[in-house]
């Protein structure tokens, strides 16, 4: 649960583990009707505010750092409906700043990493932040032949149909072909397409002439017009286009950013001209604020500037964090409010049997979006913020995937308001409400027998990021689990054999709605990926990125069972090996083994391991780079590098960063003042490197 209210230093480790909880789970549900549903819940603006909240707990808790955590992923997962495209550089998002001294601040960081002084120069492209949808164009020898999305990152969709229905979107490059020409042979541009706002209004007049629904912004009428299956769909709708970096290339013929811009825009591509290079923190503060007075008068909606290094090779030598690179940072925009009154508040129960409540709003507009319902996250909030039933309050849309409320307006309060009382028992199943030592959640005792959990449990099961079983959302979940026929997940797979006429015989079902239920289902037991399998088992703090850490370390799902009986002994090498997976430690090993330790569980787990072909993890590794494949742990102080770029340098060369040394450690690189790890590598015969022999590997491409 969100303990917003509470300053970031002053929160204890189990609020900050509480709340980096719930904060993964929010900004994963917002991410995902971001980019995949095209339907956003909330600005930017406010939903960098979360972000930021994120970051900044996980600066002072570091060793809580969540394995699905917002600043390790980006985007969301391709839809089902479009071939894949797999980049072979990584379309990672950027890091937000807010305030001015978040400028000075970052370039600082910038300058310590780099080593340079003051007064060494250090130059900054800075480029309006577009709002609209990310996508990458590959040319070959000048010709355009693939277009993709940028998904999660790492996977995105198929639009090379959709981005040649853009009118301004250049299918050739000028001066293929040409002699003498430094167009790269292999070029992948990076950029955003957009939807100007003439374009859109004029899209939303044609929308509701012909009976339809508008557009709620130009980014939702942008993303929906390039995602389209029916690519004259998308050559009806006059969208726009910024190429703004580069992905794949075969050879970089330019030394600074600036000059990438320039040379394809030479080449017919468009580029903002927005865009100026900017030498010092002072001009960049300038270049922000005379954006922020110009932005209504553009004629494309922006929320943001985004300032970047300029040259390439301090680029390369800055690298990457896990979902942004260091040498770029998109500043946002401030947050909008509005003010309403708050007819009730309900107590939901989810599937982990946290109580939250919600309020229920007198319908608002905030910045463009009608607001009904608002979180409230947990009781310490209401009585932080002393808010009651009748209250006119500040609503902000930051904080969940419904909105916040900010503050109360106590000169407003009706004389008859009284102190909201949180429920002692389950507003569904009746059963005592207890609350943890230290945490500010407030969770019913009942478990499987509390209807909310199961049925919730069961909704995350099925729910596309999970097993994506359609015809079986959650409407149509808690409609099988009232009549008795679905109360675990392993009944799902029962339901043709055992009821399957009787579904067809439902109001409102009949054989087309059910065969397509059932073919899904089947689908679903003829082969699901490992990764997909551990997230929808719904282990707490299991999410979608720890779990394709856990199916990439053990690879199939008897193999982890193995590990994980191993690893109940915590002197085991197996629970050392567990815990050096990199982003879990011993929190989120202690949830697995808690999972699995259960009878119930475990029984579950083993009937649908029956049900199910689990598909064993195939990682994506480029295997022409020099450390693919291959664990390294790093221990004691290295000479030159400092770890982050040491661990930058790994992971762009292929390999995975542990935080242990076991018998599947390939690799120590070996600094001075070096510990237990040294003597534990030299117990298991793993090789010991200095850090020029790492470098040396790093730079030895196969």
């Amino acid at each position: 649960m969100s303990n917003s209210q509470i300053p970031v230093d002053k929160l204890t480790e189990a609020e900050a583990a509480s709340e980096l909880a719930w904060l993964a789970k929010t900004i994963f549900q917002l991410d995902q009707a971001y980019y995949q549903d095209d339907a956003p819940v909330l600005d930017d603006a406010e939903y960098d505010a979360l972000k930021r909240r994120n970051e900044e707990i996980e600066q002072r808790f570091p060793h809580l750092i969540r394995s699905d955590s917002p600043s390790k992923r980006v985007g969301a997962s391709a839809s089902e409906d479009f071939e894949k495209v797999v980049h072979s550089v990584p379309m990672l998002s950027l890091a937000n700043i807010f305030t001015t001294q978040d400028i000075y601040d970052f370039i600082d960081r910038i300058r310590r990493f780099l080593g340079l002084s003051g007064s060494d120069p250090l130059e900054f492209v800075t480029e309006p932040k577009l709002d609209g949808l990310s996508f990458s164009a590959l040319y070959i020898k000048g010709v355009f032949v693939r277009g993709a999305t940028r998904g999660d990152g790492a996977i995105g969709e198929d639009i090379t149909e959709n981005l040649k229905a853009i009118e301004s979107f250049p299918l050739r490059l000028t001066g293929a072909g040409v002699s003498g020409s430094d167009i790269p042979e292999r070029l992948e541009i990076r950029g955003e397409v957009f939807m100007n706002k003439a374009d859109f209004f004029a899209l939303n007049r044609q929308q509701l002439d012909l009976g339809k629904k508008a557009f709620a912004n130009p980014r939702n009428a942008a993303a929906g017009s390039l995602r389209q299956l029916d690519p004259s769909i998308t050559r009806q709708r006059r969208l726009s286009l910024f190429g703004y970096t580069f992905g794949d290339v075969s050879e970089e013929k330019w030394k600074t950013h600036e000059e990438f811009l320039k040379k394809i825009h030479q080449w017919g591509f468009p580029v903002n001209p927005e865009n100026r290079l900017c030498s010092s923190p002072q001009e960049i503060e300038k270049y922000f604020n005379s954006l922020s007075e110009r932005r209504s008068g553009l004629a494309y909606d922006i929320d943001g500037a985004v300032y970047k290094v300029n040259r390439r090779d301090y680029q390369e030598r800055l690298g990457f964090l896990a979902r942004s690179p260091r040498w770029a940072i998109a500043h946002k925009f401030p947050a909008q409010q509005a003010q309403t009154v708050l007819k009730n508040i309900r107590v939901q129960v989810g599937r982990t049997g946290v109580l939250t409540p919600v309020a229920d709003l007198e319908p608002v507009n905030v910045g463009g979006v009608i607001v009904s319902h608002a979180t409230l996250h947990n009781e310490d909030e209401i009585k932080r913020k002393d808010i009651r039933i009748g209250d006119h309050v500040i609503v902000q849309r930051a904080g969940d995937v419904i909105p916040q409320i900010v503050s109360v307006l106590l000169d407003k309060r009706p004389a008859d308001c009284a102190a909201f009382v949180f429920p002692c028992q389950c507003p569904v199943c009746g059963s005592h409400v207890v609350r943890i030592k230290d945490e500010a959640a407030q969770r019913c005792s009942g478990g499987l027998i509390c209807p909310a959990q199961a049925v919730e449990k069961l909704k995350h099961f099925v729910s596309r990021d999970a097993l994506n079983i359609e015809g079986l959302g959650a409407k149509n979940t808690q409609f099988f689990f009232d009549r008795g026929w679905v109360k675990t997940a392993g009944d799902i797979f029962d339901l043709e054999q055992r009821y399957g006429s009787e579904i067809r015989r439902l109001d409102g079902w009949g054989d087309k709605s059910a065969e397509n239920l059932f073919s899904s289902i089947r689908k679903v037991r003829n082969g699901i990926g490992l990764d997909k399998f551990l997230f929808a088992l719904g282990i707490p703090q299991v999410g979608q990125a720890t779990a394709r850490l856990l199916a990439a370390h053990y690879l199939s799902m008897q193999a982890l069972l193995t590990q994980m009986d191993l690893a109940f002994d915590k002197s085991s090498e197996a629970y050392q090996e567990l815990i050096g997976i990199e982003s879990i430690g011993e929190v989120v090993a202690q949830e697995l083994l808690d999972f699995f330790e259960e009878d119930h569980n475990r029984g579950e787990v083993l009937r649908l391991m029956g049900s199910i072909k689990i598909r064993d993890f195939e990682q994506n590794v480029q295997k022409n780079l020099p450390l693919a494949g291959k664990t390294l742990v790093f221990t004691g102080t290295l000479p030159t590098l400092t770890r982050s770029e040491a661990k930058t340098k790994a992971l762009a060369a292929g390999a995975k960063v542990a935080g242990s040394v076991s018998k599947k450690t390939d690799f120590v690189v070996l600094g001075e003042e070096a510990g237990s790890k040294a003597e534990k590598a030299r117990e298991l015969g793993v090789s010991i490197l200095s850090e020029q022999d790492f470098i040396d590997l790093c730079n030895n491409r196969k």
